[in-house]
């Protein structure tokens, strides 16, 4: 069971149950707030929904759209989420960067390094880029990549498979997951 925060996004954690999941959650909010930043300031959780998962949720991945997800976003509120994205991918660049090359094995997230981890972020983003409306040539340089989705995004991914705020909420959890994941393995 997933629990997702749906004002910001990537603060999302997985578990088995409810209240597992809540209280991971829960757990995450520092290192969510070191990407969040000052702004962030959750209060008590409430349960605004339950959805059904997927098989892509029996996986490990978020993959249903929450409550307003088929709503357009405001200019505004689109900008602040699309601006916490960002702040997601700043935090992974930063902690990839420093990670060594050679991270722990282990059951969280198996054998790959830090560089198989940058490349998985990279080609996963790349293949969002289609469910936004987007068509991302393969050797678009990364910072480019991120820029088109950004604005796609700040203008409600027109033309594309995912909502633009399931869509944020989705590249951030991807993201900070493995942003978390290099942090782990490298202690």
């Amino acid at each position: 069971m997933f629990a997702a925060a749906l004002d910001w996004p990537g603060w999302c954690r997985r578990a088995r149950g409810e209240e597992a999941a809540l209280e991971c959650l829960t757990g995450y909010a520092p290192r969510y707030a070191a990407v969040a930043g000052p702004t962030f300031a959750p209060g008590p959780l409430h349960v605004v929904a339950r959805v059904p998962g997927t098989m892509t949720t029996d996986f490990g991945a978020p993959a249903t759209l929450g409550p307003g997800d088929d709503e357009p976003l405001p200019s505004a509120e689109a900008n602040r989420l699309v601006d916490l994205l960002e702040a997601a991918w700043a935090y992974f660049d930063h902690t990839a960067s420093n990670a060594p090359a050679i991270l722990n094995k282990g059951p969280r997230g198996g054998g790959r390094d830090r560089d198989g981890i940058v490349d998985h972020v990279r080609r996963a983003e790349r293949s969002y880029g289609s469910k936004v409306g987007l068509r991302i040539a393969s050797e678009s340089p990364w910072d480019k990549q991120r820029h088109d989705l950004a604005q796609a995004l700040r203008a409600g991914a027109p033309g594309g498979a995912w909502t633009a705020p399931y869509a944020i909420r989705r590249l951030a959890w991807h993201v900070l997951d493995h942003a978390w994941e290099i942090e782990d393995k490298s202690s």
